[in-house]
């Protein structure tokens, strides 16, 4: 008995500490975006691919230098020509060789240009995840204030719809009003709540996708610190279009590719030209069936292959390098119409939306003012309860209608900031014209680095653990249940 007890106890306490082991994590948007830096995949990933760039070039480089190979081989030997003797029926050789490249064609140096730029590029593939990371960890942030101002609204036409039923369920017990007009009333604050509980069901997902992005446990209850709010934005167009060209990464890391390309039409040409290496070896050779002794040589000179006649094979390749410039090129200048496209479309969907914020701020003082007027004239007997819902529903879409403009807005920001090339870890501008001065890229990197954090050249960490999200624990509210102002948004 007791021993059951106890397993019962245990239980108890293993669920108890499972709920209360739910961490409440307060971020606002800079926190936010700052958990996101450190701890998305996508990021990793693109430092993975710079340190594969990073060994391409070493390994480029590494082929300007001397190289050491050994050779050794052991026979067995025998026939009637070989004497009879045991020992002599083996044959031992062994060969040490140090080449070293003296003339490639350009080949080589080519090798090392198209390895460097390959680096280059990853910087910019790098810089730009970090900045699409940054927008939608933003975009997931505002969608949490979203929901939660939602749930604000649809809470107050609650409160509203069941204060006003309480004053029609007065009037038809005094017989001023007929039973359809309770009744119309009980379904339309029944659909009030069922939306309610929709927004709060929203609100939980907005929260544990926003989790999940960050990497957080799948339990963790994110509380946004910010709101809403309308910031103006006053650069032009044609300001926006021009810094983006001059700092979006990928127009950068286009410009990379088209250097990679021209650098390996270059490599190409260097079949036509011959190869000069300087050779040195060194023979030991073991005993044989001629000699009972061991003998050793060495040489050394110059090597040099010219292929005078391959069928063609170098012409194609040339052509083919061409080739693959000329899509780098076409690259390259769609990359920058889509840059232009994507300013241009984030910064009008801006300015729709900042025009809306004011028309529905204004719609909400109007419709604000006919729900009351609505209201006396219903209590008066000279307007029907059909005006008074209409009013409701007109105030209640016209502040969904502001909150709406507010998050358009604000994510058409974020939007345009990211189309924009707005940085995160290094300068765009300042990486190409240290690169252009011939510096590395760590030394592009250190130049161009927004603060003394990303100046370090990034390396590859610890991968995170996997989290589930589970959401089978949302709890509707109860249709009985009274909405009060301190009613909490949703935990």
């Amino acid at each position: 008995m007791f021993r059951k007890f106890a397993l019962i106890s245990a239980a108890i306490l293993a669920i108890s500490n499972s709920v209360s082991a739910a961490d409440i994590v307060d971020l606002n948007l800079d926190e936010t975006i700052q958990r996101a830096l450190e701890n998305n995949r996508a990021i990793k990933r693109s430092i993975a691919s710079r340190e594969s760039a990073y060994w391409a070039l070493r390994q480029a480089r590494r082929q300007s230098g001397p190289t050491l190979s050994w050779s050794t081989t052991a026979n067995a030997v025998g026939g009637s020509y070989y004497p009879n003797d045991t020992y002599h029926h083996r044959l031992f050789s062994n060969t040490a060789t140090i080449t070293y490249p003296i003339y490639s064609g350009n080949a080589l140096k080519e090798g090392r240009v198209y390895a460097r730029y390959g680096l280059n590029s990853a910087d910019m593939a790098l810089e730009n995840s970090l900045q699409t990371i940054r927008l939608t960890a933003t975009n997931y942030y505002y969608n949490v204030l979203r929901c939660r101002n939602q749930i604000e609204v649809d809470e107050e036409n609650v409160r509203t719809l069941q204060e006003y039923l309480r004053n029609v369920n007065a009037q038809f017990k005094a017989g001023t009003v007929a039973k359809a007009d309770v009744l119309a009333t009980e379904v339309r604050l029944a659909n009030a709540r069922q939306s309610l509980v929709t927004a709060q069901n929203d609100y939980d997902v907005a929260v544990a996708t926003l989790s999940s992005y960050l990497l957080l446990p799948a339990d963790t209850i994110i509380r946004a610190q910010d709101q809403l709010t309308y910031q103006p934005y006053d650069l032009s167009l044609q300001n926006c279009t021009a810094f983006a060209l001059e700092n979006r990464p990928d127009v950068a890391a286009a410009d990379y590719g088209i250097k990679q390309a021209e650098s390996n039409v270059r490599s190409a040409k260097a079949g036509h030209r011959p190869t000069v290496n300087a050779v040195a070896t060194k023979g030991l050779n073991g005993k044989s069936p001629f000699s009972d002794s061991y003998s050793d040589s060495w040489t050394a000179g110059i090597s040099a292959n010219w292929n005078i006649f391959d069928n063609g094979v170098t012409n194609a390749q040339i052509n083919s390098a061409k080739a693959a410039l000329a899509a780098a090129e076409e690259d390259a200048a769609e990359v920058r119409e889509q840059v232009q496209l994507e300013v241009q479309s984030a910064y009008l969907t801006l300015h729709a939306a900042e025009k809306n914020i004011a028309t529905t701020q204004v719609a909400i003082a109007s419709a604000e003012e006919d729900f009351k007027i609505a209201q006396l004239r219903y209590a008066a007997g000279v307007g029907t309860n059909l005006d008074v819902m209409d009013a409701s529903d007109k105030l209640t879409q016209a502040k969904n209608n502001y909150y709406t403009a507010l998050y358009t807005y604000n994510t058409a920001k974020a939007e345009l900031n990211k189309a924009m090339g707005m940085p995160v870890s290094i300068d765009v501008v300042r990486y190409v014209a240290a690169e252009s001065e011939g510096k590395s890229a760590a030394d592009a990197r250190e130049d161009a680095a927004i603060n003394s954090k990303y100046s370090e050249v990034p390396e590859i960490e610890e991968t995170a653990p996997t989290v589930t999200i589970d959401l089978s624990d949302a709890t509707p509210i109860s249709d009985e249940a009274p909405l009060s102002n301190d009613t909490p948004v949703s935990e």
